[in-house]
């Protein structure tokens, strides 16, 4: 399967690159992770191709996952699964929807909608998924999918915990959070920083980890990322800093 990182900034839009979103795309479906403005380059990675169902993965609500929901008018897909947290539902109900945006109504004039909340509706879902809550601000879900014979993680707006380390279990490739500098933490608003990010991969058994959701403020420059990078790989080796349109094979 191919994993192309649409959005790699998280908090805003930057020269650096669009907010995260992450796309796994397989030969039956496609399955995205989160719908920061990112989500809105979906469909010039999907052209051509035949039009198969999208299975959209939210871990939470900050405008950062969720603003490219504006485009959902725009893609080339069959039908369209979003699912997150518990609230799922009601923000999709308000948020695509008149003033913000077009309603949910007319994006099913082109292609069914179906809602669902984890993870109570997990058997929903054609592949195996596992959530838990991570370690945040607001609440927020990490994701273990199970596509085959390979296992990705997805722990994107969280500091290190112990739900993050059981989903990235002998995973094939974790993607996590980096939105902090080496060193720095803040206990009122967790997030990972390099260290952190490469010591939950160690913990976990991890094959591969890939940074991403590089805070905008404080990642200003690529340069920045690879900075992260190079201090995360003193600890765990294979990290790899994602940064707009970059694609790797799992």
């Amino acid at each position: 399967m191919n994993v192309i990182f649409l959005g790699t900034n998280g908090w805003y839009d930057s020269p650096t690159g669009h907010t995260v979103s992450v796309l796994v795309a397989t030969s039956r479906y496609h399955i995205v992770f989160d719908a920061g403005s990112g989500f809105a380059q979906l469909p010039d990675y999907l052209a051509g191709l035949p039009r198969r169902p999208l299975f959209l993965l939210l871990s939470h609500f900050h405008l950062d996952h969720i603003i490219g929901l504006h485009t959902l008018v725009k893609l080339p897909i069959a039908r369209l699964v979003i699912a997150g947290p518990p609230g799922t539902r009601a923000m999709i109900a308000s948020f695509v929807n008149s003033p913000y945006t077009v309603p949910l109504s007319y994006v099913e004039t082109l292609y069914p909608v179906r809602v669902l909340e984890l993870p109570e509706e997990h058997d929903q879902l054609p592949f195996k998924c596992t959530t838990l809550p991570l370690l945040h601000e607001s609440p927020t879900l990490g994701y273990r999918v199970e596509l085959g014979r390979k296992v990705l993680t997805y722990c994107t707006d969280t500091g290190y915990c112990e739900n993050a380390v059981t989903l990235a279990r002998k995973a094939d490739l974790l993607i996590t959070d980096c939105a902090y500098r080496v060193g720095e933490l803040d206990a009122n608003w967790p997030h990972l920083n390099p260290g952190s990010a490469a010591a939950l991969a160690v913990t976990a058994g991890a094959k591969a980890l890939v940074l991403t959701h590089f805070d905008a403020s404080r990642y200003r420059t690529l340069d920045d990322r690879q900075a992260a990078e190079y201090a995360a790989r003193k600890i765990f080796p294979q990290t790899t800093a994602s940064t707009d349109g970059m694609a790797i094979t799992i």
